[in-house]
């Protein structure tokens, strides 16, 4: 075993360096009881944007972090190397509605993706919507879109500068003209189209009476009916419950337009209900499933019978058939039993059920009859993952965007009549994939819990401890994290960089017991993993302390916050991007109460306060810590993850740190959490990053 670094800082010469002259920021004396605990929060003036002190404090730290990029000579290398990779095409998977395909293809040189249309599978292509014309800046984007049954018409979501916020437009993509309407107050909106195209149904919020109020404007949300070429003004309200303020209600349609279901969902829980009416029927829907006992999601339907994945008595999914003439639980039918390998997604296609599998976190595809019997495998084209899949129960054809660490995205197509699966777009870049590997590896957090990674490097990496490495990680939310070809480490493993991914507890890789065996109280697992794999990584040789990097966004920035804080010797480096730190306050803002099934709330109930208490990365930042070199980054229209988390955080760590280290912040204008932000903004923001990794990791030059 290699012995871990015990002081990677001075061993890098950094510590010799003079002391950071930060720009101070006021330290207040405030203070909360918790449960007879008493925590002070001497930044509690951060949480006010418009404050501005903070203005000028938030100008003084990106000037800081500005000037220290800005010495960095490799910065401008990285940037164009960047530029080049990112400029590719590539498409999503099309959508097939009549007789058109319906899809995305960015093109170099384009900051969002164009939306195509072609009659035909070999039909002319033609533009239905092109963002780019929107902005001069790239930062308008289509965040959400719907077409109607026939391919004719398009319901669209726009977003500006990165806010979840969108206005959906309607839009004929024959002609590229959009109505006049424009439709207010949507966030995480859904839109079920009637078979005919005269309207959809779409859920918003109720239009704010004070929109300073982040945590009221998301409240009461309100299912709607849209009539094409009408004012918003003029739509029909279909469904609320105001007893029930904090409940969500995303409409869908089935496969043969006869009923509008509503996916019903509170919060972040992978708890939802399932509530129905006929299409064309007024009154109220019949609440089909109402205990939020587990996870259901409507993949298809045949008459009154619906068919759904779900994780009751099944962790790993199961697929099962209500059919709502008879929907008494003893009478459902299970489809698909669960097996070893937790489903990621299914959709009835050529009447027949495709459901895709990870198998120690890569993807495998199995088909069924409606009855459950199996029919084969879908051949992909080898190691990796199926991104995205699109078809239609009554169509011959399954569409899958496939990819891994090493492969670009191709736009796979499964013939039903053949059984033969052919590339149908694919993507072509300069980066050497077959002169790099993916090993998957296996290791033992503190518990005993057997862990998987991926490790991602040029062939024939000399494994002598001294590989600057940056190891990823998110671990919540049940969000599994797949092989990707992840355009911004292309350049690092050019020049001679480790990338590895892990598969925390949190995510869904083995299923729901995976992801619940780190949320809550079990939270702490997800840290214990990360900091295993680490510790694998350094004794395997791979890396040691002074080249190893980590890095998370949102609730990664959460973990790398954590274990820095907890392990501050182990680390060379941290990138913590759009974090979430204030664990005590987070759910007071925007998005944040959806989350306390996830992480609980401190407020409310003491037992929660103590674990939550205990992690939180702004209330575990030690006076007299030398803490590893870190960038923080956020966005000043972050509606997701407000920018308090990472301005607290680092004031926090500027003031208890006692090394010579940068702890640096970057805080990104017109820009959110990463909603449709242009490609520009994603090549200057980690240009910025590997530039820093470059200088306090001494990282080489390419290989």
């Amino acid at each position: 075993m290699r012995s871990i670094v015990e002081n990677p800082f001075k061993e890098r010469g950094l510590m010799t360096t003079p002391r950071f002259a930060y720009p101070p920021a006021r330290r207040d004396d405030v203070s909360d009881d918790y449960h007879g605990t008493p925590v002070a929060d001497p930044y509690r003036w951060m949480e006010n944007p418009e404050e501005p002190e903070l203005r000028a404090w938030i100008e003084a730290q990106n000037q800081l972090t500005t000037d220290f990029i800005a010495e960095i000579p490799t910065r401008a290398t990285i940037h164009g190397r960047l530029t080049q990779q990112w400029n590719f095409t590539r498409y999503s998977v099309p959508q097939r509605k009549g007789d058109y395909y319906l899809y995305t293809r960015i093109d170099p040189g384009q900051n969002q993706p164009v939306f195509y249309g072609q009659n035909g599978l070999e039909g002319e292509p033609f533009v239905v919507i092109d963002p780019n014309a929107l902005s001069d800046d790239g930062t308008q984007a289509i965040s959400s879109y719907q077409f109607s049954s026939d391919g004719l018409l398009m319901a669209y979501g726009l977003s500006s500068g990165g806010s979840d916020w969108q206005e959906i437009h309607v839009r004929d993509t024959q002609t590229g003209q959009d109505y006049d309407e424009a439709l207010r107050w949507c966030k995480f909106a859904g839109v079920a189209w009637m078979e005919d195209g005269s309207g959809f149904f779409y859920n918003r919020y109720p239009e704010p009476t004070n929109v300073l109020d982040t945590a009221q404007v998301t409240r009461h949300n309100q299912v709607w009916w849209h009539t094409v070429g009408t004012p918003q003004s003029a739509d029909r309200l279909v469904y609320e419950r105001p007893d029930a303020p904090d409940l969500n209600f995303s409409p869908l349609m089935t496969d043969d337009g006869q009923y509008l279901v509503l996916h019903v969902w509170h919060g972040s829980v992978n708890r939802n209900r399932i509530y129905y009416r006929a299409a064309g029927a007024d009154g109220d829907f019949i609440r089909l499933l109402d205990e939020a006992d587990a996870s259901y999601t409507l993949i298809g339907s045949d008459g009154p019978v619906f068919i759904f994945r779900t994780d009751l008595d099944a962790p790993n999914g199961r697929i099962i058939a209500i059919d709502t003439t008879n929907p008494a639980r003893d009478q459902w039918r299970t489809i698909v039993p669960e097996s070893d390998d937790a489903i990621f997604t299914a959709l009835v296609v050529n009447h027949q059920l495709a459901v895709a599998y990870m198998h120690h976190a890569s993807h495998q595809v199995r088909l069924f009859t409606l009855d459950g019997s199996p029919v084969g495998d879908v051949p992909l084209p080898g190691f990796g993952a199926a991104q995205e899949a699109s078809g239609e129960h009554d169509q011959t054809e399954l569409f899958v965007n496939f990819q891994s660490f090493t492969q670009p995205p191709v736009i796979c197509r499964y013939d039903f009549t053949t059984g033969q699966l052919e590339p149908w777009r694919a993507s072509q870049t300069d980066f050497a994939g077959d002169q790099f590997e993916t090993t998957q590896v296996f290791f033992e957090s503190r518990d005993g819990t057997r862990v998987p990674m991926f490790i991602t490097h040029r062939k024939g990496l000399a494994l002598n401890g001294d590989n600057p490495t940056l190891l990823y990680g998110y671990g919540g939310f049940s969000a599994p994290m797949l092989p990707a070809f992840t355009i911004h480490a292309l350049q690092w493993l050019e020049r001679g960089g480790v990338f590895a991914t892990v598969n925390l507890r949190g995510g869904s890789e083995y299923g729901e017991a995976w992801h619940q065996a780190g949320m809550l109280d079990r939270k702490q697992n997800v840290f214990d993993d990360f900091i295993a794999a680490a510790e694998w990584l350094i004794a395997g040789g791979y890396t040691r302390s002074a080249k190893l990097a980590i890095m998370g966004r949102s609730n990664g920035g959460l973990l790398v916050g954590a274990v820095m804080t907890q392990r501050p010797e182990l680390f060379g480096a941290v990138i913590c991007v759009v974090p979430v730190t204030d664990m005590l306050r987070y759910h007071r803002f925007t998005a944040g109460r959806y989350w306390t099934y996830e992480y609980g709330n401190a407020e409310e109930n003491p037992e929660h306060f103590r674990f939550l208490y205990a992690y939180s990365p702004l209330h575990n930042t030690r006076p007299g810590t030398v803490y590893p070199p870190t960038l923080i980054t956020t966005a000043d229209h972050d509606d997701r993850v407000v920018p308090m988390h990472a301005e607290k955080f680092a004031a926090a760590l500027q003031h208890a740190d006692a090394g010579h280290n940068p702890i640096l912040l970057r805080l990104d204008t017109k820009s959110g959490h990463a909603l449709g932000k242009p490609v520009w903004k994603w090549i200057d923001e980690w240009a910025d990053i590997y530039a820093f990794l470059d200088r306090v990791l001494k990282v080489g030059p390419a290989r």
